[in-house]
This record gives structure tokens, sequence and C-alpha cells, in this order.
């Protein structure tokens, strides 16, 4: 027969694994949400292949990079590491070995990253199945194939550092920065790249194109372009969530973040993001742009793109172009309709589109595509007719400008 203390002592350590057990779930199930929040998946998952064992081709200017295996395969993927080395490669942009990453990653935004945070993504990576599966070398050109040149790179345009609170604004300013400026690498898409592909902290969130995927990330610090500082925070938390509110819709890369990521985030979270990107806002509604197209053609394509807009568009944005919001986002006073590069009103109308599909809009409604109705001149017309119709302020468009974009690659 066991004696008492015997008896007792079992059941302490039952209680305390117990207890560790729950611990090691909590801590993953954290992971799971702030890898969500970092859309991990999106670089790190090739469709149709397994969860997060990489393989993706991602197109840049320098060529093409393949992302990482992270499953904890102890032989391809990080079944190897420590909770350090993830931590390091996390912060410093290197590997375990101190190998030097391409900034493809965005270690830039991911060095915010807290220690805590980290920690708990990496114990949700080690909890996903693995998958041997060797990491692709990646395909650049000469000289960008030398890893070496990443040091000129770092020096220039990498600032390591986890994130530091604002002591001037509030908890929930300060944890949407984080989010924003931290896992969600916001910045990476809607600040202009340069040559370098490197970007500077002073044009954060001014909008650029997107390299290699002819789209434009719009700014988010004015209001001539997606400049939130009119919105109301319910109108951003709307977007960001469901991908459409009663001010737009999100369409492109924009639609794959919500699918992936910001659908999934509680609502502390996606209200405290709506505040910092609120407060990024600033400018006034959109003045006239300058364009390069004589004013007499401008108003043959104006009265062309009505004739267009009236037999293709009308039935679901209206005449007014207020549309019938959410389901038809509004045309008349749209700030993503008159901004200085007319590079997504064109994609959209050559190839449509969803939004994306979300717990808060599960059946979105979408826009047909057009490239196979709709001529170069036709495409000009109507665009140029929805960016200047309704006290609408943006600048014409060309038929070279639709046909270069007909002829670019979907992605």
């Amino acid at each position: 027969m066991l004696s008492l203390p015997i008896l007792v002592a079992g059941w302490l350590v039952a209680g305390l694994s117990a207890a560790a057990r729950a611990d090691d779930q909590a801590l993953v199930t954290k992971g799971e949400y702030l890898a969500r929040a970092g859309d991990c998946i999106a670089c790190h998952t090739n469709p149709g292949g397994a969860r997060f064992a990489g393989g993706l081709a991602m197109a840049t200017p320098f060529g093409t990079i393949y992302s990482s295996n992270i499953t904890p395969d102890p032989k391809t993927g990080i079944g190897s590491w420590t909770a350090d080395d993830f931590y390091g490669v996390m912060h410093t942009g290197r590997f375990p070995d101190g190998g030097l990453i391409y900034p493809a990653m965005p270690f830039g935004s991911y060095t915010k990253v807290t220690r805590e945070d980290s920690d708990a993504i990496f114990a949700y990576l080690r909890s996903v199945p693995p998958a041997h599966q060797p990491n692709r070398p990646h395909d650049l050109r000469f000289p960008f194939n030398n890893r070496q040149l990443i040091l000129g790179w770092r020096t220039l345009f990498f600032h390591e550092g986890e994130y530091q609170p604002d002591p001037t604004k509030s908890a929930e300013w300060n944890r949407g920065a984080y989010l924003v400026d931290g896992l969600g690498h916001c910045a990476m898409c809607h600040t202009p790249i340069n040559a370098l592909g490197g970007s500077s902290e002073s044009q954060a969130f001014e909008g650029g194109l997107i390299p290699m995927q002819n789209w434009y990330a719009p700014s988010l610090t004015s209001n001539k372009e997606a400049g939130l500082g009119e919105w109301s925070i319910e109108e951003i938390v709307d977007l960001l969530r469901n991908g459409v509110s009663q001010r737009g819709a999100v369409y492109g890369p924009m639609a794959e973040v919500t699918f992936n990521s910001l659908q999934y985030l509680n609502d502390a979270d996606v209200r405290a993001m709506a505040v910092y990107l609120k407060s990024l806002g600033q400018g006034s509604p959109p003045g006239a742009e300058v364009s390069g197209i004589p004013a007499s053609e401008s108003s043959l394509l104006m009265n062309f793109g009505q004739t267009v807009y009236a037999t293709h568009c009308a039935s679901c944005h209206a005449t007014d172009g207020r549309g019938m919001p959410p389901d038809y986002p509004p045309l008349a006073s749209n700030p993503s309709i008159q901004m200085q590069s007319a590079v997504n009103p064109i994609r959209m109308v050559l190839n449509g589109g969803f939004p994306p599909g979300t717990a808060g809009n599960s059946m979105p409604y979408g826009m047909p595509p057009f490239a196979q109705t709709l001529s170069d001149d036709e495409v000009a017309a109507v665009v140029t007719y929805i960016r200047a119709a309704w006290a609408n302020r943006g600048s014409p468009v060309s038929s070279r400008q639709a046909n270069e974009l007909r002829t670019a690659p979907l992605d």
C-alpha cells in the first residue's frame, strides 16, 4: 500500500504537469494569434503546399526570391532552432549562423516585436506539422546574388530595436502602432521603394507602387489618397476586419491581408490599429492633379467615358456615382479613385475582383472584368470619367496606360 506522502506527491506532480501543459497550450494559442497578425502564412505557404513549408516565388526587381520552410522539420525547417535563434532572426535579420537575410523578409518591421511575442510565435511554429521540404535557392541577378551587398542596404535602411511606446500617446494608440509598424509590417507596401529596394523613414506610409505586382499601395498619411483622417473609427474597423465599409472595399494584395490576417484579430486590436491609422491621416480632400493630356482630349475622354459608364457601370455604382455601399462601393468623393496613380482603378476595370470573404462579409459582391469587353480607349475613357465626374479631381488617363496594364502580369 502506498503511503499518504507518496500519494500527495503524485497528485502534486500531476497537478504541476497539467498546469505546465495548460501554460504551453496558452503560449501556442497566443503565438498562433500573433502569427496571424504578422500574416506569416501569406509568404511561407505555397498554394497547394504544406502550411509554412515555404517555396513561394516572390518576384522582385532584382530577381525571384523563394520563401523559406519554417515548419519544425529538423533538416529543412527550423526544428533545430532555439527560441534565442528565432528571436535573433526576427530582431536582427540574420540566420542563427550569422548569415544575412534578404529584406524580402520584413525584419525591418519584425525587429520591433517583443521577445515575449517572438517566443509565443516560435512556440506556435514548433506545434505545426513538420514538412520535409528543402529551401529553394533564390534566383537573383548579378550582383544582387551576392549577400554581402545586404550589409550596405542594412546600413542605409535597417534600424534594429524593439518598439518603444510613445509616452505622450494612449495605450490603445501604442498598441495600434506596435501592430501596424511591427507585426503587420504595413509600411513595407505603403512606403515608396527606391532603386536600392529600401525606403526612408521620413516617407513612411506615403504610398507607392508595389514592385512587380502592378498595384499601387496608397498613401495612408494624405487624405488626398487613402489617408483615414476623415474616416470614423467604425468605418476603418469595418474595412480592416470585413474588407468592406460604407467608404469602400479592399482588393488585390490588401484583400489577401484582410483574408489571411486582419479578420482574425480581436475587437480591441482592430480598434487600436484604426486609432493609430486615423492619426496618420492629414491634409485636405483631393486637389486637381496635373495631367499631360491636352484639355481638348480630356474633354473627349470625359464625354466618351460617360457613355461607357452609363452602359456598363451605372447599374451597380449608380448614375450619380454614389453606389450602393457596402456591396457596391461609391465612386463619387472616393479618394482611392482620385489618387495620383490610376493603376488601381484601371486594373479593377480590366481584371475585376472580389473583396475578401470574411466572417463579417461571407458572400462578397464582386466586380466583373471588362478586359474582353472594352478596348483600351474605352477603359481610358471610363476611368478618366470616374476620376473627374461628381466633383472628383483625379487626372485623366491615356489608352497607353490602359494597354500597359492589360498586358502586365496579374500578380
